[in-house]
C-alpha cells in the first residue's frame, strides 16, 4: 500500500500500458497535457470497454501560476434525434443499446484537439503521430484481453449482439473474447494513423468523418455528417468552492460536476471528527451525498441556466450553510432517488514544470451503445439514452443539446500549497468516491494510496440493479457499521474490491515539487513515474 513518489514526472491511470505510454513522452520532453493524450489514446487500444474515440470527454488543466481551465469535449443531441422519431419507433424511452441510443456526436477527439492547442501555449508540440504512438502498436500488433474485458463481454453478450459488426469483432462464432486472448484491432490502428496524418479535426470532417456517418446512418443512428460538421470542444472556466482545506475545482454542467463539490462543501460545513471512517465521517459524507444528489436530479442538465444557478450557489457561503443545515447528524434521511449509470476512465498526469492534468473520458455503458463502425474500428457511445422523451423540463429530448453527464475530473488547490488531481469511473459513485479519497487524504492525514486501497461505500444504484441501499465493502468497523444502521441507514454489504466502487486514482504536487501518486487496486492500472 505504499504511496509512490517522483520528482520529474507522473502519470496514472487504470491501465498499466496507458499509464506507461503517457510517462514514456513526458520522458520525450512532453507536457503532462500530451502525455494524457497518449494515455487516452492507448487507453482506447487496451481498455475498449471502458473507453474510446466513440465517447465524451471532460479536462481540468491547472498551471502553476494558479491558473486552471476546464475543457468539455461533450458530444450533442444529433438534429435528427426527435420526439417523434423514437415515438414512430415505439420506444416511450430511449433504448440503452442500438443505432436509437448512438445518438450523440462523440466529443473525445475534439478534447484532445482542444487540449493540445492549450499544451503548445507553454511549449512546441511533439508531433501528433509521437502521440498516438504506442495506441497504433496495441491496436495493430495486439494487447492482451484483461479480466474485467472478458467478463462484461460474456455477461453482456446477448444485448450487444444486437449489431453484426460488434457481434463478428468481438463474438466470433457466439464466443466471446477470453480473459489472456491476444487481441488486434486493425481497423482502429488505421484510423488512428488517419488522424496522426490528417489531424485531429479530420475527425469531424473530410473522408474519415463521413464514413463513420455512414456507419451509424446504416445502424439505424439519428447522427449524420453535419452533426460531426458543427462539433467543437469548449474551453471553459471550472466550477469552483472555497473550503477549510481549500479551493476545489470541478466540470461545469451538464455533468454532476456540481454535486462532487456540493457533498465536499456541505461536508465542510458539518462537525468534524478527528478519525477518518468514524460514524460522522461516514454518515457526514453520505448526508451530503444526498442533499447534493438532491439539487444534482433537479437542477443539472445542459440548460444554460443550470450553470449559472450552480456558480451562484457554490460562492455564496449562506446558501451553502443552509443546505448543510438540512442535515441531521443523529438520523439517516429516506433515500429512494432514481440515480445514473456509467462506465469510465478517469486518468491524471503532473510535469516536472507543475502542470497536473486531471482528464476522464467515457462511452457511458460498457461498449457504449454497441454499435461499431466497420470503417473505423470505433465503439459508439450511448450517452444520450439518457435524454427523457419529454418536451420540456430536465435532461429532455432537444435537439442539438448536450445530455446530462455522469463524467467528472477533479481537482484541488490545498492551502498549503500543493496541488491535487483526482477521479474515478463508476457513475453514480464517481462524486463519493471522490469525496472519500479527497477527505481521507486531504481532511485526516491517510495516505494518498491507502486513501484508495481502503474500504468504500456506494449510496444508491450498482451497474444494472435497483436497489438504493447504503452499500459497504467489507473492512470498516462494526460499531461503525450499526450506528449507520441504528441512524437509519439501509446497508448492504458487497465482496471487497469490488469494481462497482470504481477505478479511483489520484496524484498529489507538493511545494517542493515532489509527486506523489496512487491507482486503484479494483482497476488494471499503475502508477508510472520518472
Amino acid at each position: 500500500m505504499q504511496t509512490p513518489n517522483s520528482l520529474r514526472g507522473m502519470v496514472t491511470s487504470p491501465h498499466h500500458l496507458a499509464s506507461q505510454a503517457g510517462l514514456d513522452v513526458l520522458k520525450d520532453g512532453g507536457t503532462a497535457i500530451e502525455a494524457i493524450v497518449a494515455t487516452a489514446a492507448a487507453l482506447a487500444a487496451v481498455y475498449p470497454h471502458m473507453t474510446g474515440l466513440g465517447g465524451d470527454s471532460f479536462w481540468l488543466i491547472s498551471y502553476p501560476n494558479g491558473q486552471t481551465i476546464a475543457i468539455d469535449a461533450c458530444g450533442r443531441l444529433a438534429r435528427n434525434a426527435t420526439l417523434d422519431l423514437y415515438a414512430q419507433a415505439g420506444h416511450s424511452v430511449i433504448p440503452w443499446r442500438g443505432g436509437l441510443a448512438a445518438n450523440t456526436v462523440a466529443g473525445t477527439v475534439s478534447g484532445w484537439e482542444a487540449a493540445l492547442k492549450e499544451s503548445a501555449k507553454q511549449q512546441p508540440s511533439l508531433p501528433l503521430d509521437r502521440l498516438l504512438r504506442d495506441a497504433i502498436h496495441y491496436a495493430s500488433t495486439g494487447r492482451v484481453v484483461s479480466e474485467s474485458e472478458a467478463a462484461l463481454l460474456k455477461e453482456k453478450q446477448a444485448e450487444l449482439c444486437g449489431n453484426e459488426a460488434f457481434r463478428s469483432f468481438c463474438i466470433p462464432d457466439d464466443i466471446p473474447w477470453q480473459e489472456g486472448e491476444i487481441q488486434t484491432s486493425p481497423i482502429l490502428a488505421a484510423t488512428l494513423r488517419s488522424l496522426a496524418h490528417h489531424g485531429l479535426r479530420s475527425f469531424y470532417e473530410g473522408d474519415l468523418a463521413k464514413g463513420m456517418a455512414a456507419d451509424l446512418e446504416a445502424a439505424g443512428s439519428p447522427l449524420r455528417l453535419d452533426d460531426f460538421l458543427s462539433h467543437r470542444a469548449e474551453v471553459k472556466t471550472p466550477l469552483d468552492v472555497q473550503t477549510s482545506m481549500g479551493t476545489l475545482y470541478n466540470m461545469a454542467p451538464p455533468t454532476q460536476g456540481a454535486a462532487s463539490l456540493l457533498i465536499l462543501a456541505l461536508e465542510d460545513r458539518l462537525p468534524q471528527c478527528d478519525a477518518p471512517e468514524s460514524y460522522e465521517h461516514l454518515h457526514g459524507l453520505i448526508e451530503a451525498t444526498k442533499q447534493a444528489f438532491r439539487y444534482r436530479n433537479r437542477e443539472i442538465d445542459g440548460r444554460s441556466t443550470a450553470e449559472e444557478d450552480i456558480r451562484a450557489l457554490l460562492q455564496d457561503p449562506s446558501a451553502l450553510d443552509e443546505m448543510a443545515a438540512r442535515i441531521s447528524m443523529t438520523q439517516a434521511f429516506p433515500w429512494t432517488e432514481e440515480t445514473q449509470w456509467g462506465d469510465t476512465t478517469w486518468m491524471g498526469a503532473i510535469d516536472s514544470n507543475g502542470v497536473a492534468v486531471s482528464m476522464i473520458q467515457s462511452l457511458y455503458f460498457e461498449f457504449g451503445s454497441g454499435v461499431m463502425l466497420p470503417q473505423s474500428g470505433l465503439f459508439w457511445q450511448n450517452r444520450g439514452s439518457s435524454f427523457r422523451l419529454k418536451p420540456s423540463g430536465w435532461n429532455c429530448l432537444l435537439p442539438g443539446s448536450k445530455p446530462f453527464h455522469t463524467l467528472n475530473p477533479a481537482a484541488a488547490r490545498l492551502n498549503d500549497g500543493r496541488v491535487m488531481v483526482y477521479g474515478t469511473m463508476g457513475g453514480e459513485g464517481q462524486p463519493q468516491t471522490q469525496a472519500a479519497v479527497f477527505s481521507r487524504y486531504a481532511r485526516h492525514g491517510v495516505p494518498l494510496q491507502e486513501a484508495i486501497c481502503r474500504p468504500r461505500w456506494l449510496l444508491g444504484r450498482t451497474w444494472g440493479q435497483e436497489s438504493t441501499s447504503l452499500k459497504l465493502e467489507p473492512g470498516f468497523d462494526p460499531t461503525v457499521v450499526q450506528a449507520l444502521q441504528d441512524a437509519g441507514h439501509v446497508i448492504e454489504q458487497l465482496p471487497g474490491m469490488s469494481s462497482i466502487m470504481g477505478h479511483a486514482g489520484a496524484i498529489v504536487r507538493h511545494t517542493n515539487g515532489r509527486l506523489e501518486g496512487a491507482t486503484d487496486p479494483r482497476s488494471d492500472g499503475s502508477v508510472a513515474a520518472w
